[in-house]
């Protein structure tokens, strides 16, 4: 989080009361961000808010600068100016789709979340998150470099803003049914499975100092899991990881950000690989064989 000095501010006219500003503010009180306010539409009556929005912030004391852009699709103009201005990260108040919208058309948000290369924080309620829990959706089930780099990175976070905002910390992992067809003997039985991912969550709760009873492993699709949990401990965000998939494997399969972010309660920050091998704290580099 003390890394951030350029916050990307996604408006929308159409909500005039942003959740958006209001989370961005929070987060450059302590990190003494930059924020620059981008609005993604041509309309006269969108760069009269953006023009409002941008002098409130500025007569609180705020760096603040704005712009207004309508390119191509909104998700496009955002990545283009995050690349442009080399934003360290991206909040956006998060505006849910129809279930048969998206089945026809893949929601904005969800381009957003695929495509932009720094964390994207979504905003969904305003919730405070000091003095609450704040929730770390880590997948232990993946052994390859790139999701022990994404579970350290999102653990990392976690543990970054817990510290900041007073929050407790908790970690939800979530295992698959057991497969009587499956190849590897361990994902047949429940205990076989249960017991890798327990596992492979305790390398995470050694390096990370994290007791037992603030770890959530449960079975079941993480699409679920996620959700529950998060609603169960009432927690103000969720941080999750993105592998990014795009084209059709996104078509077919999905993202689990994508999938939990209209069922999730909360806030949600969603993180790359690409995100957090350079930020990888020294003493945890030895998971992902850094």
């Amino acid at each position: 989080m003390n890394e951030i000095n350029d916050i990307l501010v996604v408006l929308d006219s159409r909500l005039p009361h942003s959740l958006a500003i209001q989370h961005a503010k929070l987060i450059a009180n302590i990190t003494k961000s930059h924020l620059h306010l981008l609005i993604c539409s041509g309309k006269e009556e969108a760069g009269d808010y953006l023009k409002k929005c941008r002098d409130e912030l500025f007569n609180e004391g705020y760096i603040v600068s704005s712009q207004q852009i309508s390119l191509d699709k909104p998700h496009k103009d955002v990545i283009a100016v995050q690349r442009t201005r080399n934003c360290q990260m991206v909040i956006k108040q998060h505006v849910p789709e129809s279930a048969l919208r998206r089945a026809i058309i893949t929601p904005d948000d969800w381009q957003l979340l695929r495509n932009c290369p720094v964390p994207v924080l979504m905003v969904k309620t305003r919730t405070a998150w000091r003095g609450g829990s704040i929730l770390a959706a880590v997948d232990v089930g993946n052994s390859d470099g790139e999701h022990r780099a994404l579970n350290t990175g999102i653990l990392s976070a976690v543990r970054d803003i817990a510290a900041l905002a007073d929050c407790g910390l908790h970690v939800v992992c979530a295992y698959p049914s057991p497969m009587l067809g499956s190849a590897d003997p361990v994902f047949q039985l429940k205990e076989t499975i249960e017991h890798r991912y327990k596992n492979r969550l305790v390398e995470l709760q050694h390096a990370f100092v994290i007791g037992d009873e603030h770890v959530h492993l449960e079975q079941g699709p993480a699409e679920v899991i996620i959700p529950f949990v998060a609603n169960k401990l009432k927690v103000g965000l969720t941080v999750i990881g993105s592998v990014g998939r795009t084209g059709l494997s996104a078509s077919l399969f999905g993202n689990t950000a994508e999938k939990v972010l209209d069922t999730l309660e909360c806030d949600v920050l969603v993180i790359k690989p690409e995100d957090v091998f350079r930020e990888m704290p020294d003493k945890v580099k030895h998971l992902v064989g850094q």
